[in-house]
């Protein structure tokens, strides 16, 4: 079974089709957690685990898969890497997919590296071993066929998925992504064309294919627009809760079954202790409790789609 076929099962058992972000910034984890450790790059990653490991716990049975942003474990060094891989690995214990968003883009031997690292093996002596081992990665593909090429076969080879960036969330996407080509049509079109035809070959039981793309719940518009582009793309919908995306705007990047998309949500479920709607119902230490009614929230927001 391909990659995206096993995220439509979870999303199918889950009857949700949502990803948690994992984005762990210093100032949005719990007072009560950071006084338990020590205050060091140690210390903290110590912290973002039992954090992920806790949110995990509350949701694993609700939310279908996860979403690590490499970043906020890098800038802890070598032990917010090891807090971003035991992450990982308990979120596949417990049956989540996992989606690094990684946001790599390069040529040749490097993309090949990145590949290595999160969908493929490396090779150590006589013998290969996998490393990060997740199910997904980003992928930016400005630098051409031949940066994303890698990412490609190791999917084809080891059953992996990638999302590529089409149509971002950020306010200043179209500063590139909407630049109009001579034929008249935006870079973001002509990106989605690309990624359509770049996945024809990983196509699942469910039509849609491992390599995916991107699409932010921001831009409703190019959302409906990108879906009529890439009937065979399955989408990534950053965007929703803290950004600004709505339900009915999401709804755009679906198709008639209700397939067609997974929604992620970071700050609005990681941090829904402190939010206007929760912070008077749980305490801080309950933190967790207070992601899953979020998470049970939003599922039922989006089950109209």
């Amino acid at each position: 079974m391909n990659a995206i076929d096993r995220l439509i099962n979870k999303i199918k058992e889950t009857n949700n089709p949502t990803v948690i972000g994992l984005d762990p910034r210093y100032e949005l984890l719990p007072k009560c957690l950071l006084e338990k450790y020590p205050n060091t790059l140690e210390g903290v990653s110590q912290a973002i685990v039992e954090y992920n490991k806790a949110l995990i716990d509350e949701t694993y049975d609700v939310i279908p898969a996860v979403k690590p942003q490499i970043a906020f474990y890098e800038m802890f060094g070598i032990p917010g890497m090891k807090a971003f891989e035991e992450t990982c690995k308990y979120a596949k214990q417990k049956g989540m997919i996992v989606i690094a968003d990684i946001k790599r883009g390069d040529i040749g031997s490097t993309a090949q590296g990145y590949s290595n690292a999160y969908l493929g093996k490396t090779k150590i002596g006589e013998k290969e071993e996998s490393i990060f081992d997740v199910d997904f990665v980003t992928v930016n593909p400005y630098m051409g066929t031949d940066c994303v090429k890698p990412f490609i076969e190791d999917c084809k080879k080891y059953g992996k998925g990638i999302f590529i960036l089409v149509k971002t969330s950020n306010p200043s996407s179209g500063e590139l992504q909407d630049v109009k080509l001579e034929n008249g049509e935006e870079v973001y079109v002509k990106v989605a064309k690309l990624v359509e035809e770049w996945g024809k070959d990983l196509r699942g039981e469910n039509g849609y294919s491992s390599i995916a793309a991107v699409v932010g719940a921001t831009y409703p518009k190019q959302l409906k627009e990108i879906r009529e582009i890439a009937p065979h793309t399955y989408f990534l919908i950053p965007g929703y809760g803290a950004q600004g995306g709505k339900a009915e705007d999401i709804a755009l990047g679906f198709d008639k079954n209700g397939l067609g998309g997974i929604v992620n949500a970071s700050r609005s479920l990681m941090c829904a202790y402190k939010s206007e709607l929760w912070k008077d119902k749980f305490a801080e230490k309950d933190y967790a409790k207070a992601t899953r009614a979020e998470a049970l929230r939003m599922k039922e927001e989006l089950g109209g789609i």
